[in-house]
């Protein structure tokens, strides 16, 4: 008897606690951007709410994979598709910095459409991740920022990556870097990219920092990932112009935003249209490029954010207006015009 209660106590620990090599993807919630806004002399003080909204991410565990098994509104997705391969905590500080990167690019095209003082300086190369064949994975870490190239800085990724394009694979390079803050140096030779050409061997996007004459603080608090540009960008031009664009109504949305103030797409639109649902949104913008054959086949569930946004809001949330968005100024002039 105690051998069979020993069996029942360990299968439940097991059920409830052993981590599976996927992770399970949920509705978030949609949170409103007021509290998460500050800018200087410019309180949000009209009435509604632009939300931001959110995928809820967790390790599976066996009673959690049945139940997301059992549940529509949940998908299960390998580890390797979400992390990339990358530990919990390396991809933690990878989404934390695109989530850092979406706030610097939405304060930038807030400031450009409300016509205030910003300038933009580039740091360098953020290492999103360190190849396997690189010469530098002992020294170079994810989360630093390579500065320089052999003494020289450029002021694109695209500019590195010309110049290490003209060296030969195995040629020795000195690269200058941040790591937590503090500059360091190391020496290695090139190695082959998939490309064929000479590099380090790094992925990477761009680390720039913004600076406003009208001083603003965004605080995330826990979200991560890129997504959230679109939506941060019409609150903090909210508070600039203090026009009544909301008109007193919830409007949620998702997008990246990118310098030109064009808006990109993202992953798990359906769940985010679940959230602003559940939140009581009345309007849900959604990025749009136009559907093609070639396009579609790499989409998630082979449709675009904007098909996908439309199809579980006819389907969960009718009274909700999912509204297709190219750029930050298609946003604007919807709601100036509606």
């Amino acid at each position: 008897m105690i051998g069979l209660f020993t069996v029942a106590a360990l299968f439940l620990l097991w059920l409830i606690f052993w981590p599976l090599n996927s992770y399970i993807e949920s509705p978030g919630e949609a949170d409103g951007l007021k509290s998460y806004v500050t800018i200087k002399n410019h309180p949000d003080k009209r009435s509604g709410s632009y939300m931001i909204t959110s995928v809820y991410l967790q390790r599976a565990r066996p009673i959690t994979y049945l139940w997301a098994l059992a549940d529509p509104h949940d998908t299960i997705e390998s580890a390797s598709e979400v992390t990339g391969g990358q530990s919990d905590a390396t991809y933690d500080k990878v989404q934390g910095f695109y989530m850092q990167s979406a706030i610097n690019e939405a304060i930038a095209t807030a400031y450009k459409a409300a016509g205030q003082q910003f300038t933009k300086k580039y740091l360098g190369i953020y290492v999103l991740e360190v190849q396997s064949n690189s010469k530098f994975k002992k020294s170079i870490k994810v989360g630093d920022t390579v500065t320089k190239v052999n003494g020289r800085h450029f002021d694109t990724s695209a500019g590195y990556q010309k110049y290490l394009s003209h060296q030969k694979i195995g040629t020795p390079v000195e690269v200058t870097y941040l790591h937590n803050g503090k500059q360091h140096v190391s020496t290695h030779p090139l190695v082959r990219l998939s490309t064929k050409k000479a590099g380090i061997g790094i992925i990477l996007t761009d680390n720039v920092k913004v600076t406003t004459k009208i001083p603003v603080k965004v605080n995330p608090g826990e979200l991560g990932g890129p997504s959230g540009g679109l939506m941060f960008s019409l609150q903090i031009y909210q508070q600039l112009t203090n026009q009544n664009l909301r008109q007193g109504r919830k409007i949620a949305g998702t997008g990246t935003i990118n310098p030109d103030g064009s808006v990109g797409e993202i992953g798990g639109i359906d769940k985010k249209v679940i959230a602003a649902k559940k939140a009581g949104a009345k309007i849900f913008f959604a990025p749009y490029v136009k559907p093609t054959k070639e396009l579609l086949k790499y989409e998630e569930q082979h449709k675009t954010n904007y098909q996908l946004a439309k199809q579980t809001a006819k389907k969960y949330a009718p009274n909700m207006k999912v509204v297709p968005v190219k750029t930050f100024n298609d946003a604007v002039r919807y709601l100036e015009n509606h």
